[in-house]
């Protein structure tokens, strides 16, 4: 296909003598090879303008990434969230429902993808087939089937796969990296992890389309592929075999009464979730009041006898360079957070966030100077995650302060996105940056997750997709 315009692949590959030469020149052209801005604004299409598309992708691309980048279309089913979506983030371009005839008309360098999670490979695959870049928020995809198309469908583009998986990038987690990368409590041999969903947080999923497998691909997909990424980049090596065990045994079909959503539902007084959209101005905007163009609710109720995924997960994962991980998710926690412990040969590290009662010594410890500090040291104090190291035979442990911002995921996601939108040639000594076999290989153990609990046997991640686990991670 013949392209007026670069992709960034094809870009850094013609640039690739240049930037030799202007290494040597002097710093007035060292930049030669950042964004594509250096020449013009990257063409940026995006399909899906549901709240992660217009909010994470759109209107905070528009506002902090507006000088490199130029939204030229917009496209989504329903014509009604499409619209606002274009005046939420604050762009003039053009909107579409029929994705074919926006790509053929805007001829974008770069695709983003934040449809239905079943939807994702059709559009990733139609991007690469353009020979653009393209960025998907995770999952990758939901099945095997399509990660293999996927996969194969790179392969043959000059385009570029990039998925947005901005948990690596919270400084909490690179600073677990860090000493995983150092060895600081030597070889690891097993990890304990538990992700806990609060009954809001939870029970949201099942509300939504993600509580239908056929959409989702379960939670084990949908959320835990950011969980099973971690572990991933963390212990620097691929899954090789997955067992599991779930159930849906509280949402669902699992209560006496259920009703056609939380809006006028006879059931209000009776159920412990009902959930008022009419108070948040900002969903009824973008959801409620489109509804209408394609049926979608917001607000489906939980009870619903078509929810199929599981609301209670365990998985045994074991690593290609032998590190054993016993992972749980929980969707009905009272309290949001995780706990993760890596066991090595010379002691162990311990690091978790939003546990209860952990916040609460944090604010306790702070109040001890309250009297002499500032406000705003008083916020520095508390304003950090931990993490705990213990050496085999020591008496007492090393406790790490993490400091966060307070931007998305502790400055995790301006991480993410100045990495691809501005810092495009930096260093990236902990592999944060992350891309098709990163995201195959995170959705792999979820989907081998939900096949092993059908069947109630272990399965092996060489028998889903051509990709072949590596003791040592591979890009």
């Amino acid at each position: 296909m013949k392209k007026d315009h670069y992709t960034r692949k094809q870009f850094l590959k013609s640039t690739g003598a240049a930037v030799g030469g202007a290494l040597i020149a002097g710093p007035a052209f060292s930049q030669i090879s950042k964004p594509l801005s250096y020449f013009n604004k990257r063409r940026v299409a995006l399909v899906g303008t549901g709240i992660r598309g217009i909010t994470f992708w759109g209107q905070r691309l528009q506002e902090q990434y507006g000088d490199v980048i130029e939204f030229v279309g917009l496209c989504d089913i329903n014509p009604g969230r499409l619209e606002f979506g274009k005046q939420f983030i604050g762009t003039n371009c053009p909107t579409f429902t029929d994705f074919d005839e926006m790509m053929d008309t805007t001829n974008p360098d770069l695709l983003i993808v934040t449809t239905v999670d079943a939807t994702h490979h059709q559009f990733i695959i139609n991007g690469l087939k353009r020979n653009i870049d393209v960025i998907t928020e995770k999952p990758l995809t939901t099945d095997e089937f399509k990660c293999q198309a996927i996969l194969d469908a790179e392969k043959e583009s000059e385009g570029e796969l990039i998925v947005g998986f901005n948990y690596r990038y919270s400084p909490h987690h690179t600073r677990l990296k860090e000493l995983l990368m150092n060895q600081r409590v030597g070889k690891i041999t097993s990890v304990d992890f538990h992700w806990y969903l609060n009954v809001y947080h939870g029970a949201s999923y099942f509300r939504r389309w993600h509580g239908i497998e056929a959409s989702s691909g379960s939670l084990l997909v949908h959320k835990a592929t950011h969980h099973f990424d971690l572990l991933n980049w963390w212990l620097n090596s691929d899954p090789v075999e997955v067992y599991a065990e779930g159930a849906l045994e509280h949402y669902g079909s699992n209560n006496s009464f259920r009703g056609n959503k939380c809006r006028g539902c006879p059931h209000q007084e009776n159920c412990d979730y009902y959930w008022d959209i009419t108070q948040d101005n900002f969903l009824m905007d973008l959801y409620v009041d489109h509804e209408h163009h394609d049926g979608y609710l917001r607000d489906d109720c939980l009870w619903r006898h078509e929810i199929d995924i599981y609301d209670k997960m365990s998985v045994q994962i074991k690593y290609a360079n032998d590190v054993q991980v016993t992972y749980s998710l929980t969707t009905y926690s009272p309290y949001e957070g995780m706990k993760i412990g890596f066991n090595g040969f010379d002691g162990r590290i311990d690091a978790w966030h939003g546990i209860p009662w952990r916040e609460q010594e944090k604010v306790d410890q702070s109040a001890l100077h309250s009297q002499e500090m500032s406000q705003e040291e008083i916020d520095e104090a508390t304003d950090f995650e931990e993490i705990m190291v213990m050496d085999n035979f020591a008496s007492d442990y090393e406790h790490i302060k993490v400091r966060q911002s307070g931007e998305g995921h502790g400055g995790g996601d301006t991480r993410l996105q100045n990495q691809i939108f501005r810092d495009t040639e930096e260093e990236d000594p902990l592999n944060l940056a992350a891309g098709s076999r990163d995201g195959a290989m995170s959705i792999l153990i979820g989907i081998a997750a939900r096949n092993s609990i059908k069947s109630g046997k272990p399965v092996r991640i060489e028998d889903l997709t051509t990709l072949k686990p590596h003791p040592t991670r591979m890009k």
